[in-house]
């Protein structure tokens, strides 16, 4: 499903590829199984991006996603925190990538949302759209957050949903998350320091690891579908949920 692999580089840090083959980008969104006031949507999204300047597009989206946790590209930061069973999740998510022959770096997380999307996108249309279900409330959190904050990347996350007919409740999270305060503030950030736990060893190397460019290799597989199951993601925003389950 080549769309996932365009909402997958949309969703990564900004560089100046979007604009270089913007054609060739929105075509495949044109395609796209989504509806026609979404894809319009996601079309005006990299045209509004894509006419900014570059440096301006990397600072908002680090303002954006680098800043807080609430906006966190990372799924499992959603259903664990930085509790070890995140770890042990990470650890599984590894295994599930390597059974459908796709490496990544040592260095790479492999919850970070751009990277699962272009797994997504070597699995099968109905696979990948049962995978995005699995993590619809994760999903839908993103956007109503980003909403909140009146970000055009809202969209992204929406046209995710919708590519997986998802019936997720975005008036039920809207009316959660209404009285949330935003965790991006100076004070609010300060506050985070001040009470962060010191790790060292792999939980170290695990926060500081770089957030762009998380992808499989173009000579990786992209024709063997896993199909899988995620546990805890419809309480992720509400309680700790297990690790990965196998089928």
């Amino acid at each position: 499903m080549e769309i996932l692999r365009i909402l997958s580089r949309l969703l990564d840090y900004p560089t100046a590829d979007i604009g270089n083959y913007q054609a060739e980008v929105l075509g495949l969104i044109e395609s796209a199984p989504m509806q026609d006031k979404l894809r319009q949507k996601v079309m005006q999204f990299v045209k509004d991006r894509t006419a900014m300047d570059l440096l301006d597009w990397q600072a908002e989206y680090d303002g954006m996603f680098e800043r807080g946790r609430s906006l966190g590209l990372w799924l499992f930061e959603h259903v664990h925190g930085e509790s070890r069973d995140r770890g042990q999740a990470m650890v599984d998510l590894v295994g599930l990538y390597r059974q459908a022959g796709l490496e990544i770096s040592q260095h790479e997380l492999p919850d970070y949302i751009p990277l699962f999307l272009e797994f997504l996108a070597t699995q099968g249309d109905d696979n990948a759209k049962g995978w995005i279900v699995d993590m619809e409330h994760i999903l839908a959190l993103l956007q109503v957050r980003l909403e909140k904050r009146e970000s055009d990347y809202a969209v992204l996350f929406e046209a995710l949903l919708d590519i997986a007919h998802s019936k997720v409740n975005l008036k039920e999270v809207r009316e959660r998350i209404a009285s949330e305060k935003r965790d991006d503030t100076k004070a609010a950030i300060d506050k985070e320091w001040e009470e962060e736990e010191v790790t060292f060893g792999a939980e170290s190397l695990e926060k500081s690891c770089d957030s762009a460019a998380r992808r499989p290799s173009e000579s990786q597989r992209r024709d063997l579908d896993v199909p899988l199951n995620w546990v805890g993601f419809n309480d992720a925003t509400e309680k700790p949920a297990s690790a990965l389950e196998r089928n």
